[in-house]
């Protein structure tokens, strides 16, 4: 069985790492503010001579991203290289690839209303009424767009049609306003449950993290490190490309893992072996 380490300070394990893959959402964002001490171990990562990448399933641009960044007067050259589900999306949406063109150009929008950037200048119509849309689109998620018995109703009949929905990022929770609600994943887990057909991008899929990690394919794995709180995408998504991880346990497992400034390893490994993934290493909140 997989030895899981925890560890208090990122410094510690850096020497063993030349490429640090790390996540949004519960590493370094909280859905309302940056954690100045995850981005300051960044930075420090930085000026020892790491590869800083951003891999996120976040359905926004870059471009939006780091307009967010540039507002916390965080520079995005903390990063070597920014990659969001959101730019990919609008990419295979811009493209000749059958799977989207097959969707359509009339979509409801089951997230947030502010989330519509994959679909900017691509000629795409978000639609009042779910019944007129060719398929379901669901990014950017709040509590105001929970899985309510509304929204369920608007899944049930959309499956009973064949309607597609087109899934921003496999996250069931992420942080919103600071709290943990319901992500994209969420929503298309429902769906799925009630025969719907879904078309999702993001972690864990292997396409997505040997994408981030391609410049680096002459390093050997465990020389490249995945920082994220999620152990069904994250953690996953490091254990399928055969690199190195750590868990942020006051991620969106808190609830399970406890907010002990010491990881707990037990639990940690008992939620490992529910899921199937797990990490090298475990730290409470990413700090240097």
């Amino acid at each position: 069985m997989k030895m899981i380490k925890p560890v208090v300070n990122i410094s510690k394990i850096m020497n063993a790492h030349d490429v640090i893959v790390c996540g949004l959402n519960g590493v370094i964002y909280d859905g309302n503010s940056f954690n100045l001490d995850a981005i300051d171990a960044l930075i420090r990562l930085r000026k020892n001579g790491k590869q800083v990448v951003l891999l996120s399933n976040t359905s926004m641009r870059i471009s939006e991203l780091v307009n967010k960044l540039y507002a916390f007067n965080i520079s995005p050259l903390v990063f070597n290289n920014i990659i969001t589900m959101g730019e990919i999306l609008h990419y295979k949406l811009s493209s000749s690839n059958s799977q989207y063109v097959a969707l359509g150009k009339q979509y409801y929008n089951l997230g947030d209303e502010q989330d519509q950037g994959v679909f900017e200048g691509l000629g795409y119509q978000c639609v009042e009424n779910y019944a007129r849309a060719e398929f379901l689109y669901v990014g950017q998620t709040s509590k105001t767009r929970a899985l309510t018995q509304d929204v369920v109703e608007v899944l049930s009949h959309s499956a009973s049609l064949g309607i597609p929905m087109l899934c921003v990022g496999n996250d069931i929770s992420a942080f919103v306003n600071g709290e943990i609600g319901n992500a994209a994943g969420a929503f298309a887990e429902q769906y799925a449950v009630l025969g719907g057909k879904i078309i999702t991008i993001g972690k864990p899929d292997k396409t997505i993290i040997e994408y981030a990690i391609e410049p680096y394919k002459k390093l050997e794995r465990n020389k490249i490190l995945l920082i994220g709180d999620s152990v069904q995408t994250d953690i996953k998504a490091a254990n399928i490309a055969g690199i190195s991880s750590v868990l942020i346990t006051k991620g969106i497992h808190v609830n399970y893992l406890g907010e002990g400034y010491i990881p707990d390893v037990t639990k940690t490994r008992e939620l490992s072996s529910a899921t199937g993934a797990y990490p090298d290493y475990i730290i409470s909140n990413l700090r240097w």
